[in-house]
C-alpha cells in the first residue's frame, strides 16, 4: 500500500509539480467555476430581466396609450372651445340657424378627423349635420352638466372618444361635442406606434371575464392561457352614463421571452469554449512570465521608488522580447508623463498656455514683483469671430484662433500669452516700470489685433475688445487682477468694437449694481412686481381708436419707477425675458378680454422669447384662458428673429397665423434685410420706425421715404402703423401719404389699466381735435 502511495505521489509531482503547470490548471479550473456560476446567473437574470423588460414596455404603452387619448382629447377640446367661443357660432345655436351650425360642425369634423360632432341644448335637442348615431341626451346631460369636458361615449358606432365645451351666450344655452371613433381600425393604428407586439381593445367592463373584470386597473397581470400573456387594464374617463369601458392591452410574454433562448445557448458555448482557450492560455502564459517574473518584481519596485531601471535584454526569444518591450514601456511612461503634463496646463488648438497655467504664472509673478514695478493682466476677447465661423466654417475660426496665437508670439515674445477658451486670450506682462506709458503699451496690444489676415484666400478682419488691470494699484492677486480685467473687458465690448478699456473701481460697483438689479429683476418677476401701461393706436381710415399697445412698467420697491431702457436689455442677456415676456401676453390678453370687441391689444415678442420652444402653445394658451379671440390678438416682432435661424421662424410665424393671431414687422426700415422678410412673410402690419416720423420735420426726403413704405406695404397688402408721431404737422403728412395707423404722444401716453375704458369714451374728441 506504501508503495502505491509512493507512486501516486510521484506521479502527481512529476505532472503538477512545476509552476507552469499549477498556474495553468488554477486559473482554468478558476475561470470555469467563475463561468459556471456566471452563465447560470446570467440564464436565470435573462429570464427574469426578459419578464420585467415585457412588464415594464406593456406598462410604458400604456401610459403612452393614455397619454395620446388625452392629448387628443384635449385637441379636440381646444378645437371645441374655439368654436363655443365664436360668435357667429353662439349666436346660431340661440337662434337654431341650422345651416350656419351644420357649417361649423361640417368644418370642425373635418380639421379633427371627427366622424361626430353635434350640439346638445339645454332643453335636449340635438343639432347636427347628422344625428345618425348620436347617444340619446339623457345618457349626457349628468356628465356634461357635472363640468365634463372629455370622455368615453357609446353610439351605433361603438366606442368613440369625444370632448365637450360649454356653449354660452351669455348664460349656458348647450354643450357641443366631438367624437373621434375608436373602432378596431383607430386602435390598430395606435397599435402600430408600440415598440412591442401589443393587442389592444375597448370593451365595457360588464362584458368582460371575471379575472379580467377583478384586475386592478393600471397593473399588469400575467395569465397562463395557450401561452403566457400579460395583461394591462386602464380604465378610462366617460362622458356618458352608463357605461364603463376600459382599455385592454395584451402582449405576449412567451414571445418576448423566445428572443432569449437563443442567448443562453450562445452562452454555454461561448462559456465552454472559453475554458478551452483560457486552459491553453494559461499554459502559454505560465510558462512564459515564471523565469522572469524576479527581475521584473525587482524592476517595478525600483520604478516605484522614481529610479531608472533598464532590463538587459539578453536573448531573442520571449524573455528577451518582454525585457525589450518593458524598456519600451518604461520610457514610454516617461513622455506620457511628459505630454500629460503639457496637454493639462496648454490649450490643444493653439498650444498657448490654458487658463490653469495662466494663474499658476500670474501668482508666481505677482509674488516676484519688485517695488516701483507693475504688472499688466489683459483679457481679450475677439469682435465678431462668430461671424467668421458662421460664414466661413467652424475649421476656418480654428485656422484664425491659431493665426491669432502666433501673431501674439511675434509682437509680444517677453510676455506670457494664454487662450482661455473660445475666442477668449489672456495676456501677461511684468516688469513695467511705475513711470511707464500704459496707454502706449495699450496701443500696441491693439495694434496686434489690427494685422490683415487671410484664410482660405479669403480676406478676414478680425479685430479685438481689450480689458485690462495692473497689478498693484488694481488688486495684488491674481483673482482680484483677473476679475477686474474681465469687468474692464465687459466695459470695452460695449463702448464698441477694436478698443481697450482700463479697469476702474466704478467697473466694480457698475458690475454690483448690474447683479442686484438681475436678483430684484428675478424677485419682481415671483412677486408680481410689473404692470402693464396700454398706449392707443388710432386708426385714420375709421377715425378711432382700434386698439392699444400693450407696454410693461417696473415699479421697484425702493428705487421707484424703473426705465425699461434699464431692464430690458439685462433681462436679454440673463434670459428673464422669456417668463416676462409670458406674463405680458397673458396679463395683456386678460385685460384685453374686458375691452369691447372692435378693440385689439398688440405685445411684443422678444427674440429670445421668440426662438423658446413652445411659443405657439404659449399663446394658444393665453387666448384659451382669457377667452380673447385670436384675431383681436397682435404680436409684434423685429426682423432680428430671423438671424438664427430663417426656415424655423418662418414655420413658427405661419403656426402662430394659424392661430388667427395677426403679425406685425416693428421697427421697420432700420435693419437690413426688412424688404426681403417682408417677400419672405405676408405681415399683417409694418410699424414705421419712429426715426423716420421725426425726419419728416428735418429731412427734405422724409415724404418721399414714408410713401416708398406705405407704397410697398399696400402692394402687398399689408396696413402701415407710424410709430412716435407727436405733431399735428407729422399727422397730417402721414395722412396724406397713405399711412393707415397712427401711434404717439399726439393722442395719449401710456396709460394704466383702468384708464383704457376712459379713453375709449372719449375717442371721438381725438375726431374732433384731428378734424380742427
Amino acid at each position: 500500500m506504501s508503495a502505491v502511495e509512493d507512486m501516486l505521489a510521484r506521479l502527481t509531482a512529476l505532472c503538477f509539480g512545476t509552476l507552469s503547470t499549477r498556474i495553468a490548471l488554477l486559473y482554468a479550473a478558476l475561470f470555469a467555476v467563475v463561468l459556471g456560476l456566471v452563465v447560470s446567473l446570467a440564464a436565470g437574470a435573462l429570464a427574469r430581466f426578459g419578464e420585467a423588460s415585457a412588464t415594464r414596455d406593456l406598462a410604458a404603452n400604456a401610459r403612452v396609450f393614455d397619454e395620446i387619448l388625452t392629448s387628443r382629447a384635449r385637441q379636440m377640446g381646444d378645437q371645441a372651445n374655439v368654436l363655443a367661443h365664436d360668435f357667429g357660432f353662439r349666436e346660431a345655436v340661440a337662434t337654431g340657424d341650422a345651416p350656419t351650425i351644420t357649417s361649423a360642425l361640417n368644418s370642425l369634423e373635418s380639421r379633427v378627423r371627427s366622424d361626430m360632432a353635434f350640439v346638445l341644448t339645454v332643453e335636449g335637442e340635438v343639432l347636427a349635420a347628422d344625428a345618425t348615431g348620436v347617444p340619446a341626451p339623457e345618457t349626457l346631460w349628468a356628465q356634461l352638466d357635472k363640468g365634463g369636458k372629455r370622455g368615453i361615449i357609446r353610439s351605433e358606432k361603438g366606442f368613440a372618444l369625444a370632448a365637450a365645451a360649454r356653449v354660452e351666450a351669455p348664460d349656458l344655452i348647450g354643450w357641443l361635442v366631438i367624437a373621434q371613433p375608436l373602432d378596431r381600425a383607430e386602435l390598430d393604428r395606435l397599435v402600430e406606434l408600440a415598440p412591442i407586439s401589443l393587442e389592444a381593445s375597448v370593451v365595457d367592463a360588464a362584458r368582460q371575464p371575471v379575472w379580467l373584470r377583478e384586475a386592478t386597473a393600471d397593473a399588469v397581470i400575467e395569465r397562463e392561457e395557450q401561452n403566457r400573456f400579460l395583461y394591462h387594464v386602464s380604465d378610462l374617463a366617460v362622458l356618458q352614463d352608463g357605461i364603463a369601458p376600459r382599455l385592454v392591452l395584451r402582449h405576449s410574454l412567451a414571445a418576448s421571452l423566445a428572443a432569449y433562448a437563443s442567448l443562453k445557448s450562445w452562452l454555454i458555448i461561448l462559456a465552454s469554449g472559453g475554458i478551452v482557450l483560457v486552459l491553453g492560455l494559461s499554459w502559454k502564459v505560465a510558462r512564459s512570465v515564471t523565469e522572469p517574473l524576479q527581475q521584473l518584481d525587482e524592476a517595478t519596485r525600483l520604478i516605484g521608488e522614481g529610479r531608472e531601471v533598464s532590463l538587459q535584454v539578453k536573448t531573442d526569444d520571449e524573455i528577451g522580447r518582454l525585457a525589450g518591450s518593458f524598456n519600451k514601456m518604461v520610457a514610454a511612461i516617461e513622455e506620457r508623463e511628459r505630454q500629460i503634463i503639457h496637454v493639462g496646463l496648454h490649450d490643444g488648438l493653439t498650444g498657448l498656455p490654458n487658463r490653469k497655467l495662466f494663474t499658476e504664472q500670474l501668482a508666481n509673478t505677482l509674488s516676484r514683483r519688485k517695488a516701483g514695478e507693475q504688472v499688466m493682466v489683459a483679457y481679450v476677447d475677439l469682435d465678431d469671430f462668430k461671424m467668421v465661423n458662421d460664414t466661413l466654417g467652424h475649421p476656418a475660426g480654428d485656422a484664425l484662433l491659431r493665426i491669432i496665437a502666433d501673431h501674439l508670439r511675434e509682437d509680444l515674445p517677453d510676455a506670457l500669452l494664454a487662450r482661455l477658451g473660445g475666442d477668449e486670450f489672456a495676456i501677461l506682462i511684468d516688469g513695467i516700470d511705475d513711470k511707464a506709458s500704459l496707454g502706449n503699451i495699450a496701443d500696441a496690444l491693439q495694434r496686434c489685433f489690427n494685422r490683415p489676415l487671410s484664410i482660405n484666400d479669403q480676406n478676414v478682419s478680425c479685430g479685438a475688445s481689450i480689458g485690462i488691470a495692473m497689478a498693484p494699484g488694481d488688486g495684488d492677486d491674481g483673482n482680484t487682477l483677473m476679475k477686474n480685467a474681465d469687468l474692464a473687458l465687459y466695459r470695452a465690448k460695449h463702448e464698441g468694437k477694436s478698443t481697450y478699456h482700463f479697469f476702474e473701481p466704478a467697473l466694480d460697483e457698475a458690475a454690483r449694481q448690474r447683479r442686484q438689479l438681475e436678483l430684484d429683476l428675478r424677485a419682481a418677476i415671483k412677486e408680481g412686481g410689473f404692470e402693464l401701461n396700454f398706449q392707443p393706436l388710432y386708426s385714420l381710415a375709421e377715425r378711432r381708436l382700434t386698439g392699444f399697445e400693450a407696454l410693461i412698467r417696473w415699479n421697484h420697491p425702493s428705487r421707484g419707477r424703473v426705465n425699461p431702457v434699464e431692464f430690458i436689455p439685462l433681462a436679454e442677456e440673463t434670459g428673464l425675458i422669456i417668463p416676462i415676456g409670458e406674463w405680458v401676453l397673458r396679463e395683456a390678453c386678460h385685460q384685453a378680454s374686458s375691452w369691447p370687441a372692435d378693440v385689439s391689444v398688440a405685445v411684443n415678442v422678444s427674440p429670445k422669447q421668440f426662438a423658446a420652444t413652445g411659443i405657439a402653445s404659449m399663446v394658444l394658451s393665453a387666448l384659451s384662458a382669457s377667452g380673447l379671440a385670436p384675431q383681436r390678438l397682435e404680436l409684434e416682432i423685429t426682423e432680428s428673429i430671423f438671424i438664427a435661424d430663417v426656415d424655423a421662424t418662418l414655420a413658427t410665424l405661419h403656426s402662430l397665423r394659424n392661430l388667427g393671431v395677426k403679425i406685425a414687422l416693428d421697427d421697420f426700415g432700420t435693419g437690413y434685410s426688412s424688404l426681403s422678410y417682408l417677400r419672405s412673410f405676408p405681415f399683417d402690419k409694418v410699424k414705421i420706425d419712429k426715426s423716420f416720423v421725426e425726419d419728416l420735420g428735418t429731412s427734405s426726403s422724409g415724404h418721399a421715404m414714408i410713401r416708398a413704405i406705405t407704397t410697398l406695404a399696400n402692394a402687398l397688402g399689408m396696413e402701415t402703423l407710424a410709430e412716435g408721431v407727436e405733431d399735428i404737422a407729422q399727422f397730417e403728412v402721414l395722412e396724406r401719404e397713405g399711412c393707415q395707423n397712427i401711434q404717439g404722444y399726439l393722442f395719449s401716453r401710456p396709460v394704466a389699466a383702468n384708464a383704457v375704458a376712459g379713453l375709449l369714451r372719449d375717442g371721438a374728441g381725438y375726431q374732433r381735435q384731428l378734424r380742427a
